[in-house]
């Protein structure tokens, strides 16, 4: 309600003092999803209707969202019938802002960030539908110097109608010669079960060096943690250098990490490998975790290149580790291009004698074919898991075709998981199909049909992560 009553007045303020032209632009986007599993409603639909306002030194933004229900990303998660708290329908997401020269003061919904995130980071997660923006009241100045000061409320995830608390700043200095440091002082106010807020408190300073050879990037952060029963403080700990150093047709460059009892909800701690991958899938980043990662890429002609990365990470203790590599030989022409790719994960966590590895060979390739555009994705993925005593391994291969027709885009695509080649036909099997066509110069319609195992999904060049699926979903999108 107090933003509301703010935005309210802003834009009063806004009418009443312009003289220029108003701005203003935003989008539309709806889907029709009906979800072909048992136990289920079947049916979603959700619609989020977006602009923003820009006059003279003003902004001002919302978001009409309407979830009826919210689909969730789990698979698991079934809805039998209706229940409130899946429902949302009203304006969300609002925000507004006045900024003149290098100044500005913003409110609303927020995403930022201080530094690469150590410290502090308000964004939306879309891979796991995690929401950890900010309602807050933000200052900037941006000149000579860099400076930012935050304070806002988060919805406590484990009870109802009760707010987080988030302040701080973060100081950058000007930069001197490919020199810039920067400073973050951050506060928490996370409220318990017991009715009680803990607080933590945390220090970061960073380094940042750029010339025509080099870029250096590397933060360090502490934090205590006061009012957590149990303990009298808790004392946490972040390091992340990253480097790379270019020297004609060669690229070469590494990381470094080490985080000790620093995961919380508003930081976004780099995980230093290709893949993202966290140290274990059973803890969050930050824990307990030192790891290490280097990487290179030569061009031997303008149309081919080379790229190899690698990293390790493991617990102060050695007993959970990771390993993570990426190799890929790209050639790119004027009609033709062909990408070669092997991916290598495994994780080990000698406390519950668990290991997992995943061996991910794949190939790319665009051409034309009679004049239509086309794109073949192909990968061949082997898993291999162990769970105490037991043992299993299986097959997930995958073939994405893509075509541009004109104004139309048809993406198709096949994949299936088998234990043997001897039992491929008995194999489970996704297939899906989808159709991007525009209605108007600013409106596309997509229509997908099939099924998809879920992850990271690109079709046509663009790329998103989406729950597992089987039904019919029907989209709109409109700009404005």
């Amino acid at each position: 309600m107090k933003y509301t009553l703010l935005l309210l007045l802003l834009v009063s303020i806004t009418l009443l003092s312009a003289q220029n032209v108003l701005f203003v632009n935003g989008s539309n986007e709806s889907q029709f999803i009906y979800r072909t599993v048992e136990d289920s409603l079947h049916t979603y639909f959700n619609d989020t209707f977006g602009f923003n306002l820009a006059c003279r030194n003003f902004g001002l933004g919302m978001k009409f969202i309407a979830e009826l229900p919210k689909y969730s990303t789990e698979q698991t998660e079934l809805l039998d019938e209706l229940d409130s708290n899946r429902l949302e329908l009203g304006w969300q997401e609002l925000y507004a802002s006045y900024e003149k020269d290098a100044w500005k003061i913003y409110t609303g919904i927020t995403e930022e960030s201080f530094g690469n995130g150590i410290v502090f980071r308000s964004y939306k997660d879309l891979e796991f539908d995690i929401d950890n923006r900010l309602e807050s009241f933000l200052f900037s100045y941006n000149d000579v110097f860099k400076l930012k000061a935050i304070y806002g409320a988060i919805e406590n995830p484990a009870i109802n109608g009760k707010y987080d608390l988030a302040y701080g700043t973060d100081l950058q200095s000007p930069n001197f010669q490919g020199l810039s440091l920067g400073a973050s002082a951050m506060a928490f106010r996370n409220l318990l079960t017991t009715n009680i807020y803990n607080q933590r408190t945390i220090f970061a300073g960073r380094l940042n060096y750029a010339t025509e050879y080099i870029d250096l990037q590397a933060e360090t952060a502490v934090s205590k943690l006061y009012h957590q029963p149990g303990i009298d403080t808790k004392n946490g700990k972040a390091i992340y250098v990253n480097g790379s150093y270019y020297f004609g047709p060669v690229t070469l460059g590494g990381a470094y990490k080490q985080y000790d009892k620093f995961q919380y909800r508003l930081n976004d701690l780099p995980t230093a490998n290709y893949h993202n991958e966290t140290l274990s899938d059973a803890s969050a980043t930050g824990e307990d975790e030192i790891g290490w990662q280097v990487f290179g890429t030569v061009s031997f002609t303008d149309g081919l290149n080379f790229t190899a990365d690698y990293a390790e990470a493991f617990n102060s203790e050695k007993i959970k580790k990771m390993n993570d590599a990426f190799f890929a030989l790209e050639y790119s022409g004027n009609s033709f291009s062909l990408l070669t790719s092997y991916s290598h994960i495994e994780k080990v966590d000698e406390s519950s004698n668990s290991w997992q590895q995943d061996l991910i060979p794949a190939l790319q390739t665009n051409f034309t074919w009679l004049k239509i555009p086309v794109q073949i994705q192909a990968e061949y993925k082997k898993v291999s898991k162990q769970r105490q005593e037991a043992e299993s391994e299986h097959y997930e291969p995958k073939l994405q075709t893509d075509f541009t027709f004109k104004k139309l885009s048809l993406s198709l695509c096949a994949q299936s998981n088998w234990e043997e080649i001897s039992e491929i036909f008995d194999s489970r099997y996704w297939a899906s199909a989808q159709i991007k066509f525009p209605l108007f110069e600013h409106s596309d319609i997509i229509l997908f049909g099939g099924k998809e195992a879920g992850g990271k999904v690109c079709r046509n060049g663009i790329c998103r992560y989406v729950a597992p699926f089987e039904g019919l979903r029907v989209e709109l999108n409109t700009r404005f």
